[in-house]
C-alpha cells in the first residue's frame, strides 16, 4: 500500500522553485509546532528541556519569516499548498503522539534527527539543482539548518546545565521506577510467590507432571490477568504521578505470569521418565529459589532497600507459601 502511495507523490526534480521554497516554509512551520508540542509534553517534569525546545520553536518561527520574505520578495502573497507528505523523499516522522509516549530519550532522539534531516535535505536539493537561482537558494535554506544546529547546540548549553541535567535524570529515573520497575517488581513477586501453593500442592497431590503443569500454567495465566487490571484500574497516575494505568497494567500482568511460568515449566518433563516427578519438583525448587534471589536484588537496586533486608523479606515469605503447598498437598 505504501509503494502504491508513492508512485502518486511528487518526484523532488519535478517541482519548480515556488515549490520548493514552499516546501521550505512549510517544513519550518511543522517544526516549531513540533517543538513546541514538546516543550509542552515535558514542561512539568522536565522544565529545562522545555526552555531549550521553546528556543528552538522560536528559532523555526524566525527562520519561516526569514524564508516567507524571500518568497514574497520572488512569487508574491500567494503559497501553493505542498506538504513533505507530497514529495517523494522528503522528510518522514514518526506521529508526535507516538513519539510523546515514549519518554525524553525518544523526543531528543526525534530532536536531533529532524536537525540532522533537514540540513541534509537542503543540501541534496542544492547539490542536485543546476539553475544558479535556486542553487543559491537551496544554499541558503542550508545554511539556515546549519545555524540552526549551531543555535540549538548554543541552546542546550544554556539552558541543560551540568545541574539540570542531573535533575531530569533523577526525575527520568524515578517516573522509570514509577511505571515499570515498581509494577513489574510487584507483579513479579506476586506471581513468584503466590503461585508456588497451588502448583506444590497439586504436585504432592499427584505426582503427575503434566497435571502440575497445567494447574500451575492456569494459575500464572490467572493471576498475570488479575493483577494487570487491578494495577490498571487501582490508580489513573494523574496525581501520583505514576504514569499511564495501561502501561503499568501490562507490565504488572506480563511479570506476573513470568514470574508464574518459569517454576512451572520443570513439569513438562514426561511422566514416563525415571524419577520424572522428583527431577521436576528438584529443578523447579532451584528455580524458586534463584527467582528469589532476583528479587531481592532488583529491591535492592531500583527500591532502595538493603540487600540483606530484602533477601530476608521476600526469601522468607516464598518460603512459607512453598511450605505451605507442599503441606496442602501432602495431607
Amino acid at each position: 500500500m505504501q509503494d502504491l502511495y508513492s508512485c502518486w507523490m511528487r518526484s523532488f526534480s519535478t517541482l519548480t522553485e515556488q515549490e520548493i521554497l514552499a516546501l521550505a516554509i512549510s517544513n519550518e512551520e511543522d517544526d516549531a509546532r513540533i517543538y513546541q508540542s514538546f516543550a509542552e509534553h515535558l514542561r512539568a517534569d522536565y522544565p529545562q528541556t522545555a526552555k531549550m525546545l521553546d528556543g528552538m520553536a522560536g528559532e523555526e518561527a524566525e527562520h519561516r519569516n526569514m524564508l516567507f520574505d524571500l518568497y514574497r520578495g520572488k512569487f508574491g502573497e500567494f503559497l501553493p499548498l505542498i506538504r513533505r507528505a507530497d514529495v517523494q523523499g522528503f522528510i518522514r516522522r514518526d506521529p508526535i503522539w507516538l513519539v510523546k509516549t515514549t519518554g525524553l530519550d525518544a523526543v531528543s532522539d526525534c530532536v536531533e534527527r529532524m536537525e540532522q534531516e533537514a540540513g541534509a535535505f537542503y543540501k541534496k536539493a542544492a547539490a542536485i539543482t543546476r539553475d544558479a537561482s535556486i542553487r543559491k537558494l537551496l544554499n541558503e535554506l542550508a545554511d539556515v539548518e546549519l545555524q540552526h544546529e549551531d543555535t540549538a547546540h548554543k541552546l542546550r548549553e544554556e539552558y541543560l546545565t551540568t545541574s539540570a541535567r542531573a535533575s531530569e535524570k533523577q526525575t527520568h529515573q524515578k517516573k522509570f521506577i514509577l511505571q515499570y520497575i515498581q509494577p513489574g517488581l510487584m507483579g513479579l513477586m506476586d506471581g513468584s510467590v503466590s503461585t508456588l501453593a497451588p502448583l506444590f500442592a497439586a504436585a504432592f497431590a499427584t505426582h503427575n507432571n503434566w497435571d502440575t503443569f497445567l494447574i500451575g500454567m492456569a494459575a500464572a495465566v490467572g493471576a498475570g490477568i488479575s493483577m494487570g487490571f487491578a494495577e490498571a484500574l487501582a490508580d489513573d497516575g494523574e496525581i501520583s504521578g505514576r504514569g499511564s494505568p495501561l502501561i503499568r497494567g501490562i507490565s504488572c500482568g506480563l511479570m506476573t505470569m513470568v514470574g508464574g511460568v518459569f517454576h512451572t515449566l520443570p513439569f513438562l518433563i514426561p511422566d514416563d521418565m525415571p524419577h520424572a516427578f522428583a527431577v521436576a519438583t528438584g529443578i523447579a525448587s532451584m528455580i524458586v529459589i534463584v527467582e528469589l534471589c532476583i528479587i531481592a536484588w532488583i529491591r535492592a537496586k531500583y527500591m532502595e532497600t538493603p540487600f540483606w533486608r530484602a533477601v530476608f523479606q521476600v526469601v522468607l515469605g516464598g518460603l512459607l507459601v512453598f511450605a505451605a503447598g507442599i503441606l496442602i498437598g501432602s495431607g
